[in-house]
């Protein structure tokens, strides 16, 4: 599977992500998210959501990605579940990333689906839905 919108697994798909306004990135929550999905402490077994992490790198701030395969919402990567369903399972799994990053309460993970940010002509393209 290639890291793009476009690739067939990932077009139904999304990511949740967090911005750090720091200028160097933070190694040790990178290895704390590599190890997390791995280890598959994101989702729950079955959930068939986790697709991957990504890092961007910018001069003033780095991000912190993890793809999902549906959207919340009915398509054909979510297993047949309702777009509730899907909400439910990706706000469970947006929560353990937030948890992974070590995110302040007050300050939210935002979860944008993959044909938006591709619409949008943005990867900040406007969040579906945080926590």
């Amino acid at each position: 599977m290639r890291p793009e919108w476009e690739d067939p697994q990932n077009k139904h798909g999304g990511r949740w992500a967090y911005t750090f306004k720091e200028r160097k990135a933070n190694d040790d929550i990178w290895l704390n998210v590599l190890l997390a999905a791995i280890g598959e402490q994101l989702e729950d077994e079955g959930d068939n959501e986790v697709m991957g992490v990504v890092v961007n790198l910018r001069k003033a701030f780095y991000r912190i990605g993890l793809w999902t395969r549906s959207a919340g919402k009915t398509s054909p990567g979510n297993k047949g579940r309702s777009a509730e369903e899907s909400k439910v399972v990706l706000e469970k799994i947006g929560h353990r990333f937030k948890e992974t990053l070590q995110v302040k309460d007050n300050e939210a993970v935002e979860f944008m689906g993959h044909s938006d940010s591709a619409n949008s002509g943005s990867s900040r393209a406007k969040a579906k839905f945080s926590v």
